[in-house]
């Protein structure tokens, strides 16, 4: 599993043409993954969320995380071992940003 965080930095304005090629970046390198056989599934996160913590099971609103840390979306890709998947990941167009990263986590099968 891939986890996104970065590239969404506030005080970085794009055009809506700026915006496009980046959305476009992103389509062509999932297609790329999809024609592959690699692309499991993926989806951008919302902005909003809770979180429930504690014994006492609080609740809060959130996440309100520096923006670099925050979770954008994830992708689960097939690949055939862990050096595979890094591989892969570092074709991510999140990674053209300073603060852009991928996290790569492998699933563990439960028995």
């Amino acid at each position: 599993m891939f986890l996104f965080r970065g590239g969404n930095d506030p005080t970085w304005e794009q055009s809506p043409a700026e915006a496009q090629t980046n959305l476009q970046l992103w389509f062509d390198w999932m297609a790329n993954l999809q024609a592959n056989g690699q692309l499991a599934h993926a989806q951008p996160l919302d902005k909003g969320g809770q979180q429930i913590s504690g014994k006492d099971k609080h609740v809060s609103n959130g996440p309100f995380t520096e923006g670099n840390e925050a979770i954008g979306g994830y992708l689960i890709c097939r690949a055939e071992n862990y050096q595979s998947a890094l591989e892969i990941a570092k074709d991510c167009p999140i990674l053209s940003f300073d603060d852009g990263k991928v996290e790569i986590r492998e699933i563990m099968e439960m028995t």
